[in-house]
């Protein structure tokens, strides 16, 4: 919405599986802390948590986690939450410890693999190979349905609660009293979550290309609606002479494309904020010429292949579905009478929710027909979503050009933030701290340095 460690559980694993290869003892310890190989300041350890945190399920899972060694630093833990969901934490400490330097005499960084990545990814083979890293790419049923299976009933305990709940004992298991929360995309919302839930323990918060509060839309309109805005804004920027706007419309009228193109623009703002070749590409198509563009698209398919370890599309599948709101409700509706609320949901659609593209494109994005062909779940209870968020200070950080968590989010979860700072970078897209210029960054530097 992207730790290694020595053994990874398979969809097929059992809970029983996992409480064997847990220590005895309680849950929430940090156990085996050594330095982490090639990473100098940084300590290893693995958090042991329950498989079930409501209780009455046997199991417990280890999760990976990196620790900077200055634990007297003056501005307590900053711990950084990455995206997905599905991506891990420990591999990306090195990246961000250098990207936050300036700030880290102050502050003791700390990541973690969250429950289902990294070395305990959920493996859904099939899965991985048809979406790689995408949110949107359309699975087959078969794929969706098999990976259901392989994680069989435990697939329930996957949610961001149950993330929330693992990220509690982490703070109980560092010892301190309150934390600064940093997070990424899909890490924002589970900031979010957990300032909601433990509002006594939270110092800080920045969220960096939200996702907000209230969740993900699956049909993805505010992405639809924003492209147009998004293009414009960068063709402008570099002086190119077409129309993108138009050219998308007539684009997704003339070829029915609509999925793949907005797949395809989500992922080409990794590559290039500024669209150029995507816009270049649209107006050949537009004219009647529509190789370049499906070139573009089938690049972008194979550029997003990636492995378990990297982004679990199992995760990414179990999380969604149960945190998630559809046209037929939750993930313990039963499957049979989803299509029909989808179709009807579909059909109610007019060109102010999707923009330049159609109906057929809001319902028929993979993060929909995932969680249409997952089989019935129980699901947890979600939080009060409009509950305003804790009254402590938060940064509010995004980047124009992004379509994967438009503007229209950041201001949205801005009603529910009570001290919310909003900075937008211009020319940025998605990550602005990882990948925009400095102007992102420093923003986050100036907020963290605050007394």
């Amino acid at each position: 919405m992207a730790a290694a460690g020595v053994l990874t559980l398979s969809c097929t694993s059992t809970a029983q599986d996992r409480a064997a290869a847990a220590p005895a003892g309680g849950s929430g310890g940090l156990s085996g802390a050594a330095a982490c190989p090639g990473l100098d300041g940084f300590s290893c350890a693995m958090l042991t948590v329950p498989l079930a945190h409501g209780g009455g399920v046997p199991g417990r899972l280890r999760l990976k986690v990196a620790m900077a060694d200055n634990t007297k630093a003056p501005k307590g833990v900053l711990l950084f939450l990455t995206g997905g969901p599905g991506q891990p934490g420990v591999p990306f400490v090195e990246r961000m410890s250098q990207r936050l330097a300036p700030v880290l005499k102050d502050y003791r960084l700390v990541m973690i693999d969250q429950r289902g990545t990294g070395a305990g990814a959920l493996q859904c083979p099939q899965l991985q190979q048809e979406m790689g890293s995408s949110d949107l790419t359309p699975p087959t049923t078969r794929a969706v349905t098999d990976c259901a299976a392989d994680i069989g009933p435990d697939r329930r305990f996957y949610g961001t609660g149950d993330t929330v709940a693992d990220l509690e004992l982490l703070r109980r298991a560092l010892g301190v009293r309150t934390m600064t929360l940093d997070g990424v995309s899909y890490g924002t919302y589970t900031a979010e979550r957990y300032a909601l839930a433990y509002p006594q323990h939270v110092a800080r918060l920045v969220l960096d290309s939200v996702v907000p509060q209230t969740g993900y839309d699956p049909m993805d309109r505010a992405a639809l609606r924003a492209a147009p805005r998004v293009l414009t804004a960068a063709c402008e920027a570099t002086g190119c002479t077409t129309d993108p706007a138009a050219d998308l419309a007539e684009v997704v009228r003339r070829y029915d494309n609509g999925v793949d193109v907005i797949d395809a623009l989500t992922t080409w703002e990794f590559v290039d904020p500024d669209y150029a070749a995507m816009i270049g590409a649209l107006h050949t198509a537009a004219g009647g010429d529509p190789g370049p563009l499906r070139g573009l698209i089938a690049g972008v398919r194979q550029g997003s292949a990636a492995s378990a370890e990297e982004l679990s599309q199992g995760l990414h599948a179990s999380t969604l579905c149960l945190d998630g709101r559809y046209p037929w409700g939750r993930s313990d509706t039963p499957v049979a009478g989803r299509r029909a609320a989808l179709e009807k949901a579909g059909a109610e659609l007019t060109p102010a929710d999707y923009g330049p593209f159609d109906a057929a494109t809001a319902t028929g994005l993979g993060s929909m027909l995932g969680c249409l062909h997952w089989p019935r779940t129980p699901v947890p209870p979600l939080p009060p979503e409009h509950r305003r968020l804790p009254g402590v200070p938060v940064l509010l950080l995004g980047g124009d050009r992004d379509l994967s968590t438009p503007l229209e989010w950041l201001y949205d979860q801005k009603k529910l933030t009570p001290r919310a700072r909003v900075v937008v970078v211009p020319g940025a897209a998605h990550s602005v701290q990882s990948r925009a210029d400095g102007t992102g960054r420093q923003a986050v530097f100036d907020f963290l340095s605050e007394r």
